[in-house]
């Protein structure tokens, strides 16, 4: 299921391609297909790598400066020239600190996007509230922060790992206009996800004892209706704090996903589909492709 927002680009884009060969004009490269993209034509390596092709700078944002979360880190590409980025918040998990998620903030941003970790009011928040603050997170993103004219306001995305995980879910299904969600080692109460027409990415842990796949991601991943765009990504051998480090394979599927859905960059498309098969770093992939 599309938001409106996507179902609108793609016709926009074709409009403008058409416009440009009848005037007899060559059109950029991928510029009038969609003006969304950034960046160089993907590889493996390069999305695999610890930093993309963008310069990157981050500006801390006080819990004392917001309202409704507890501030955080943005980080965001340092070039005015390419035009404005989607953007994604990021919330940790219980107990936990934006400094257990931190290592995201460089990577994605390097990519082509605003990237906001933030602290949660407190480190007991649960999902339901957890949801509440990346909401509150994006509108002070979009419409506050000193970034602001760097984003593009209708290409938006969450992540959160654990309670922020969970706290992903609430918030896609509080508003549904998000372009993508990346709930990581996800725990929540509620198992049942009819709501969720995002694109979402669950990333489940296969040695997770505190939000076992079976009881979180597996059920989350399966609730989802039929028809929203959906992904599961199980990490072999991994534990439930594995997204608090540095790991390749949460970072490559995670810009794949943010890239194919808030930027609707079709290049994005080989690293999901076909589904990747198992492999050292990856015990489970399913998906609906093709998207």
């Amino acid at each position: 299921m599309k938001t409106l927002s996507r179902t609108l680009r793609r016709p926009l884009a074709a409009t403008a391609l058409a416009a440009t060969v009848c005037l007899g004009l060559q059109a950029p490269a991928h510029a009038a297909d969609n003006p969304y993209q950034r960046g160089p034509a993907p590889t493996t390596a390069g999305i695999e790598a610890t930093r993309g092709s963008f310069a990157v700078s981050q500006t801390t944002v006080s819990r004392y400066a917001v309202s409704g979360f507890g501030g955080g880190t943005i980080y965001y590409p340092t070039t005015t020239t390419a035009g404005t980025f989607g953007a994604v918040v990021i919330a940790p998990g219980y107990t936990a600190r934006q400094s257990s998620i931190a290592w995201l903030g460089p990577r994605l941003a390097s990519q082509g996007f605003v990237v906001f970790t933030i602290d949660t009011l407190t480190t007991s928040d649960q999902p339901s509230s957890r949801g509440d603050q990346l909401l509150r997170a994006l509108d002070f993103l979009t419409g506050s922060s000193t970034v602001r004219s760097r984003i593009d306001a209708t290409r938006l995305g969450v992540m959160g790992h654990s309670m922020g995980g969970g706290g992903t879910l609430e918030a896609v299904k509080d508003r549904p206009s998000l372009q993508a969600a990346i709930p990581m080692t996800p725990w929540n109460l509620d198992k049942t996800w009819p709501e969720v027409s995002t694109p979402t990415l669950v990333i489940g842990a296969q040695d997770d004892t505190v939000a076992p796949v079976t009881s979180h991601s597996e059920p989350f991943y399966q609730s989802m209706p039929a028809a929203t765009d959906k992904a599961y990504l199980e990490l072999r051998g991994a534990s439930h704090f594995a997204p608090n480090s540095s790991n390749t394979t949460i970072a490559k599927y995670s810009i794949a996903w943010l890239k194919r859905f808030v930027d609707d960059d079709l290049r994005y498309d080989q690293f999901l589909c076909p589904a990747p098969t198992s492999t050292t770093a990856i015990s489970e992939y399913r998906s609906t492709c093709p998207y």
